[in-house]
């Protein structure tokens, strides 16, 4: 049950919308219920608004990659998109900006490569896998 309060022409008004099934709508005004058949839908916007959460500024103390449990560094898809070739497998040692996995975003190859130097524990997709943006590509130890 969703709860409103408006004011039309100085008076209040308490609005609770009990059920809103096809075009009917079941609410209480005040305290005195109504049954509302709607005629059409109102759309205020054409196109839905893209809202990103802000990010932290980044750390100038120490340019150290971000590492989680220890020494275990997670390499994650930048955008979303599909995977294309995996350059690397499991137990393979890696070099800082070694190239380790290309990948397809927004009609583009793009290179994703290591931000430290390590050892790859897991891959955890594989070419043609379909990935959102932040899902974990492989884990560096």
């Amino acid at each position: 049950m969703k709860k409103y309060q408006f004011e039309i022409n100085g008076n209040n008004y308490d609005v609770k919308i009990r059920t809103f099934e096809d075009n009917v709508v079941d609410l209480e005004v005040n305290g005195t219920p109504y049954k509302v058949n709607l005629k059409q839908e109102v759309k205020t916007k054409k196109t839905p608004r893209l809202v990103r959460s802000k990010t932290p500024p980044p750390s100038t103390k120490d340019n150290k990659p971000l590492t989680r449990g220890g020494k275990l560094s997670t390499i994650k898809a930048p955008l979303p998109g599909k995977i294309l070739t995996v350059l690397v497998k499991e137990g393979d040692t890696v070099s800082k900006d070694q190239k380790l996995i290309v990948m397809e975003a927004m009609k583009m190859e793009n290179n994703i490569q290591s931000d430290t130097d390590g050892v790859i524990k897991s891959i955890k997709v594989s070419p043609g896998s379909a990935v959102l943006q932040d899902d974990i590509l492989l884990e560096i130890e």
